[in-house]
């Protein structure tokens, strides 16, 4: 008897030498995952030895950080179009080369301008990684464990995270600041490596008359994408005129953008998918769940150090308890996903997320670190949980040829919830701490500033799961939202 020919075992005539092993590909997804988010979190605490040993400004070596978040933020949907059309394995390896190549030149870097240089190259790399692991999990595990493999890459997400300060200062320690890249030399040819082997080769579907890739779109996109990021962490903390500019430039150019995509033959995002009401729900509650994680990072450390009066030692390990939450509970909430559904497991997540800003909005300093733990671990069960199942809910049933743009999609309402997080709500932390220099207020002001901060991400919350409620369909056997067979 013949075995089942299934998309899960059947490889392609040029990869039939090799056992597909769905494992060791899952396994590739994740090292690439691991990999980008360890990225934007190890070189922030360099910052002030590389202003040191390169003679620059602290606003110039910020660039180091912001050219990584720029490039990803802005290429991330052009990279899952660009996956779509010329084969997402394909474009992984090269995502990955790239990269590790940008390490080297980012760690053997002479002068601050080319290590920004590098940064940005190495976050065009993270961009294709971060994207296509999410549309490649279609193409390497069976759509009843979406949920786990959406949980493994999620918990290597925050893994990447949190060890990130640490480790980076471990490494600065011992072997100065180049190591801090050139450490991702031998991770990456370890990732190309395993991905190469491990991946299934698709043979990509042929592409029609008129098929192409959107350059216009992609040019628009990203000039808009930057403006809005720069006009959301420029200003050290002011809303300023500068800043109203480059919002007015990136309203524009979404407006251009919007109509460039409904003239085009071959859209870079084909306008039709926003009618699908998951898909919307997914993107606009992930930028809100982004938003008010960032504040987490944002306002925690004012308030342990000055409400509260920890040391550094102290604050730094009381930072970590939110990644590392989030990292255990990333499989768990996948495998749960899997078992009860991703409805009601979004929902009872951004549930967890409204009752940990709602601890946090009240969380008296009388109940000192424990007070404020039990909330922060609230709070980070609940995105752990929420950001699994939403992924899963977007991903599943998306049809192949769209997989990369969507996944693009879901990365990028995260990244501009971060921005977003940073300007909005620290410009709401500072007007209720009623000071100009944060690190001069007293605590009271300081706690003021952490219940308003969370009472505005509360309200954000509710909204969250006002619309996940509103937009929830019924657990039932997948259809998909897109039939690959009418493409």
């Amino acid at each position: 008897m013949k075995p089942v020919n299934t998309p899960q075992n059947r490889p392609s005539t040029a990869s039939a030498h090799r056992l597909f092993s769905p494992r060791l590909a899952l396994a590739s997804l994740a090292l690439s995952t691991l990999l980008a988010s360890l990225g934007a979190s190890v070189a922030a605490v360099a910052l002030p030895t590389l202003a040191q040993a390169l003679d620059a400004s602290f606003q110039q070596v910020q660039w180091v950080v912001l050219a990584y978040l720029l490039a990803i933020t802005t290429l991330i949907v052009s990279v899952g179009r660009l996956g779509d059309l010329m084969g997402r394995r394909k474009l992984l390896l090269v995502g990955i080369i790239l990269f590790t190549l940008a390490s080297a030149v980012c760690g053997l870097a002479p002068s601050l301008w080319l290590l920004i240089a590098g940064r940005a190259l190495q976050g065009l790399g993270a961009a294709i990684m971060m994207t296509l692991t999410l549309a490649l999990v279609g193409e390497t595990v069976a759509q009843e464990k979406t949920g786990s493999a959406m949980g493994l890459l999620a918990t290597l997400s925050a893994v990447g995270t949190a060890l990130g300060p640490s480790f980076g200062g471990m490494l600065i320690g011992g072997f100065g600041w180049p190591a801090l890249f050139l450490v991702n030399i031998p991770l990456g040819l370890l990732t190309l490596g395993l991905a190469w082997y491990s991946l299934p080769v698709r043979q990509v579907p042929p592409k029609t008359e008129g098929t192409r890739f959107d350059v216009t779109g992609t040019v628009l996109l990203a000039m808009t994408l930057a403006a809005y990021a720069l006009a959301m962490t420029s200003g050290s903390g002011s809303f300023g005129r500068l800043n109203m500019v480059l919002l007015l430039i990136a309203l524009v150019g979404g407006g251009l953008f919007i109509r460039a995509q409904s003239r085009a033959v071959s859209p870079l995002i084909p306008l039709a998918v926003f009618r699908d009401r998951l898909l919307v729900s997914g993107l606009v509650t992930s930028a809100l769940v982004a938003t008010v994680m960032m504040a987490t990072l944002l306002v925690g450390p004012f308030y342990l150090s000055i409400a509260l009066g920890l040391p550094a030692t102290l604050v730094g390990l009381v930072l970590a308890a939110g990644p590392s939450v989030a990292a255990l509970a990333g499989v768990p909430a996948g495998r749960l996903a899997d078992r009860f559904g991703v409805t009601p497991m979004r929902l009872a997540g951004l549930a967890a997320m409204v009752l940990g800003c709602l601890m946090l909005s009240l969380v008296p300093p009388a109940l000192g670190t424990v007070g404020y733990l039990t909330a922060i671990i609230v709070t980070t069960l609940g995105y752990a949980f929420f950001q699994t199942a939403n992924n899963t809910a977007v991903m599943a049933d998306v049809a192949a040829q769209r997989r990369g743009v969507i996944a693009g999609l879901l990365n990028l309402s995260r990244n501009l919830g971060f921005f977003t997080g940073a300007s909005v709500l620290g410009a709401v932390f500072v007007l209720a701490a009623a000071t100009n220099d944060i690190t001069r207020a007293s605590p009271a002001a300081v706690t003021n500033g952490l219940h308003m901060t969370f009472a505005v991400a509360l309200a954000m919350m509710i909204l969250a799961l006002l619309i996940a409620w509103k937009s929830r369909v019924p657990e039932t056997l997948p259809t998909p939202r897109d039939n690959p067979s009418q493409a």
